[in-house]
């Protein structure tokens, strides 16, 4: 997908970004994770990494404090958010109560 990050979040589409640092221990262990709910999901939602460290302007802009951060976005709001690692699961759960 080519565009902004602004237009990703701003689609008809839901967005999954995965705020992620290359030095952070649990955001290596929740890629795992990440691969098993695409697998899961079937395009229903598109998965996406931001390296805080490269991207400054987005980590201010959307608080990120702790990584990693995962934030839901679509038509540029945001739907749901989580910081630290978690399950398969309970992301399922979370992405079917807000979609």
């Amino acid at each position: 997908m080519t565009g902004t990050f602004e237009e990703l979040v701003g689609s008809d589409e839901p967005v999954l970004i995965d705020f992620t640092a290359e030095w952070c221990k649990p955001c290596r262990k929740i890629d795992s994770m990440l691969n098993q709910l695409v697998e899961e999901l079937d395009d229903d939602v598109l998965v996406m990494k931001i390296d805080v460290d490269k991207n400054a302007a987005l980590r201010k802009k959307y608080k990120i404090e702790a990584v990693p951060t995962l934030i839901l976005f679509q038509k540029s709001k945001q739907l749901w958010r989580h910081t630290g690692l978690i399950s398969v699961p309970e992301v399922l759960r979370a992405f079917r109560s807000v979609l």
